[in-house]
């Protein structure tokens, strides 16, 4: 009989090769396809639910630093990292990563997935109107300094609350709001994930240092035995992700993009509703 932790890592391991792939194609980081199974496979081990529900918010986030890296460096490779934007949103980003991850450490978890699936419904609203939008250089909205920063917060402040990097909220405000192209708004939420993500590791491993009952190889809320299938499956797949992006019209990504995002916000709002 194969041995149910070998199981579990190889699990791991293929979704960290899945959203790899997902993080360089569209610029998200992938927390709300670790999240799930990371929580299912925490509780299949008889850990609580709500100190499996948060391990698997922190440790998603620390997924998500690596993989981010990787995909801001292919995008950037491709002029679409826009640097004053990121400049100007990036400590902003951090600052909210930190106070999102502290504010999670004390939510209780329906509430979480309910909020955030309404989030992300609202978010595809936004954008089944938009259509694709040519690179301009140049994003039309949002380009004082100081609406960077108020964004950069926000980004970051969901970030650390839902375990996410982030991506799923700031491609689409970044296309609506800051007109930024798709291709843009994918390279550039990739690099700002790798701030919001480290703030937020910060703080679920500050808030879960002392806590009882953590699982072995447990830093806070951050669990390494998870984190190593994850990421190191994870960081190959970002380049091959980047690649096809890329190579795809922005209509396209921007149409699978909008797909995801309906599915994963009506998943929260029923997990909420039944949890």
């Amino acid at each position: 009989m194969i041995d149910p932790l070998v199981i579990a890592l190889v699990v791991l391991a293929v979704t960290g090769a899945l959203i790899g792939f997902a993080s360089g194609l569209l610029g998200i980081g992938g927390g709300f396809i670790m999240v799930p199974i990371q929580y299912a496979l925490l509780t299949g081990f008889g850990l609580d639910h709500t100190l499996s529900l948060r391990i698997a918010f922190g440790t998603s986030l620390a997924v998500v630093i690596p993989t981010a890296l990787s995909s801001a460096y292919g995008h950037h490779r491709h002029a679409c990292v826009l640097e004053r934007p990121l400049r100007a949103m990036f400590l902003p980003c951090m600052i909210g990563g930190f106070a999102g991850g502290t504010i999670a450490t004390h939510l209780p978890g329906r509430w979480m997935a309910l909020l955030f699936g309404l989030f992300v419904i609202l978010a595809v609203a936004k954008m089944l109107p938009a259509g694709a939008r040519e690179p301009s250089g140049t994003p039309a909205g949002g380009t004082t300094l100081a609406g960077y920063a108020l964004w950069g917060l926000l980004f970051g402040c969901v970030s650390g609350i839902f375990g996410i990097g982030g991506g799923i909220v700031m491609v689409p405000v970044m296309v609506t709001y800051m007109r930024f192209s798709m291709h843009e708004a994918i390279g550039t939420s990739t690099a700002l994930m790798v701030g919001s993500a480290a703030a937020g590791v910060a703080s679920y491993m500050v808030n879960g240092w002392s806590v009882a009952g953590l699982p072995p190889w447990s830093f806070g809320y951050v669990n390494l035995l998870q984190w190593l299938p994850l990421a190191a499956a994870s960081i190959p797949m970002t380049q091959l992700g980047v690649h096809t992006a890329h190579r795809l019209p922005p209509e396209m990504l921007r149409i699978v993009f909008i797909a995801i995002l309906a599915l994963v916000g009506l998943y929260m709002i029923v997990s909420g509703v039944t949890g």
